[in-house]
């Protein structure tokens, strides 16, 4: 889909420069699009990077949040 929506984006701006347009072929090949793609990972990374950081810390062992895994609700009141 990124593909897709970035390469006829693409195609717009190149018709606003009258220039002609790409194939898809041929924009997997331009820097826009590689550039655009590892921004996305980039910021789904960081995304994934800082929900495990903060379950880790807001779990720590002795935190009022922190249980024994194997504890059943009832026991911890929750």
């Amino acid at each position: 889909m990124h593909l897709y929506g970035s390469w006829q984006n693409y195609n717009v701006t190149q018709a606003g420069k009258h220039l002609s347009k790409v194939s898809v072929m041929t924009y997997l090949a331009q820097p826009e699009f590689w550039f655009e793609t590892f921004q996305n990972w980039q910021s789904e990374f960081l995304s994934v990077a800082s929900i495990v950081v903060l379950t880790i810390y807001l779990r720590q062992k002795g935190s009022p949040e922190s249980k024994p895994v194997d504890a059943a609700h009832w026991e911890t009141g929750k």
